[in-house]
């Protein structure tokens, strides 16, 4: 009798432990709807690890220039969350939570950090919803985009917007130039064209293959590099 008790007490603090177990990872389990997360001491790390690409949002409750952004992130939080490879937004009271604040060296508030597997580098990009979407959709894109027709190229290139500079291998592999993409791959956006038009030639202002079109709209720079290029 006292065996059985003793296996059963056994089961029971076995059964225990993993009820203890599974009752703090429900506890630190996130919505992934596209709301904002609010983050503190106790969940900080958690949602670090949790998500692949999360961009926080250190802030003081106080901070006038705070009040402005926060709309700017809900009305972005949703539409980066429905990405293939989502980005989720949060947010920590860096004015309460001041052991976070000092971990990751926040001095100025609003401070964005844009956390890429865990690893955080400053966010000095745009701060209205949709530019910031479309700044942020850059890390999740592809090392090297493939562009099967003209309207692709045009949707590339218009999707692209104006921070990075812009880079079109025409009659390129993008094993050519997929070196430099995963170099370059937080600072330019690289694709090449599989099928393309002699109006694309000649909006692109190239007149024989292989060529790589540069193009920089924020400061209206475009340069044509002819190869042979090494894979």
């Amino acid at each position: 009798m006292e065996g059985r008790l003793s296996v059963m007490g056994v089961g029971v603090a076995i059964l225990s432990i993993f009820a203890l177990l599974f009752s703090s990872v429900s506890s630190h389990d996130f919505p992934t709807d596209g709301t904002v997360l609010e983050l503190h001491d106790s969940n900080f790390d958690s949602a670090i690890s949790a998500f692949d690409f999360i961009l926080v949002d250190f802030y003081a409750p106080w901070c006038g220039h705070c009040k402005r952004l926060a709309p700017e992130l809900d009305a972005a939080a949703p539409v980066l969350a429905s990405l293939k490879e989502p980005i989720v937004i949060a947010k920590v009271n860096a004015d309460k939570f001041t052991r976070l604040a000092v971990k990751y060296d926040i001095d100025g508030f609003p401070t964005l950090k844009l956390f890429i597997h865990g690893v955080p580098m400053d966010y000095y990009g745009p701060r209205k919803a949709d530019l910031l979407v479309r700044f942020l959709k850059k890390f999740v894109a592809p090392d090297v985009s493939v562009l099967v027709s003209d309207s692709a190229i045009s949707s590339f290139v218009e999707a692209a917007g104006t921070h990075f500079p812009i880079y079109i291998g025409f009659g390129l592999n993008e094993s050519m130039i997929s070196n430099l993409a995963i170099k370059y791959k937080k600072k330019a956006w690289f694709s090449v064209a599989k099928d393309f038009s002699e109006d694309v030639m000649v909006a692109y202002d190239f007149d024989k293959v292989p060529a790589l079109v540069s193009l920089h709209p924020s400061y209206n720079e475009h340069s044509v590099f002819y190869g042979p290029f090494d894979g």
